[in-house]
């Protein structure tokens, strides 16, 4: 939804070709999936178990573990549950909550939107080489991640006091709140440095 040419020319200009498919016999055939998406949770879910293909996610991701980049809305569908518009069930993939931004300080505009100073906790994996990043940031919901699995939260950023979980990863499951594609050259490193650490 929304972002899906962006991040294709985005790994274009890696020299890589990605393809935008809903056929899961696309999807098991490939390196890697990438999920990205702007927009309402809700409405996500839905088109994705209208498709069938939450249980393809499931087999390829969970089960085959094959490498998985979940973009914004990619990311709050690791959750257990969104609070976005009423409750709706997630991938249950990570131990939390999707919840709404309410920041401390009253002056800060929700949607959390533009440019915003990122906090790295483990210089591997998606943020290899990337000194004090500021990432390209759209959403107003964000993924709460339960004390249980603290550990898998790769950097943060914070927004009128409150810590947004920026990234994570968890064994193959990578995932950005930001978007990459929108973050000029170190979105682009960022998804160089994927490709990379998939391939060791």
């Amino acid at each position: 939804m929304g972002n899906v040419r962006s991040i294709s020319n985005a790994f274009s200009l890696l020299g890589e070709e990605a393809l935008v498919t809903d056929d899961p016999n696309k999807l098991s055939e490939a390196e890697a999936i990438i999920l990205p998406g702007v927009g309402a949770f809700s409405d996500g879910i839905k088109n994705l178990k209208y498709k069938g293909l939450i249980k393809v996610l499931e087999k390829e991701v969970i089960e085959k573990k094959k490498p998985y980049l979940g973009i914004c809305l990619g990311l709050e569908f690791l959750a257990k549950k969104s609070l976005e518009g009423g409750i709706h069930e997630g991938f249950g993939w990570i131990n939390g909550i999707v919840t709404r931004i309410q920041p401390n300080d009253p002056t800060l505009k929700v949607p959390h939107m533009g440019w915003n100073d990122t906090t790295v906790f483990k210089k591997n994996g998606l943020l290899k080489e990337i000194e004090n990043p500021a990432f390209y940031y759209l959403h107003s919901y964000y993924l709460k991640v339960d004390d249980s699995e603290k550990n898998i939260i790769t950097s943060v950023c914070d927004y009128g006091g409150i810590q947004i979980t920026a990234s994570l990863q968890k064994d193959n499951i990578y995932a950005v709140q930001f978007h990459p594609e929108k973050s000029q050259s170190t979105g682009i490193m960022l998804l160089k440095n994927f490709l990379s650490d998939i391939r060791v």
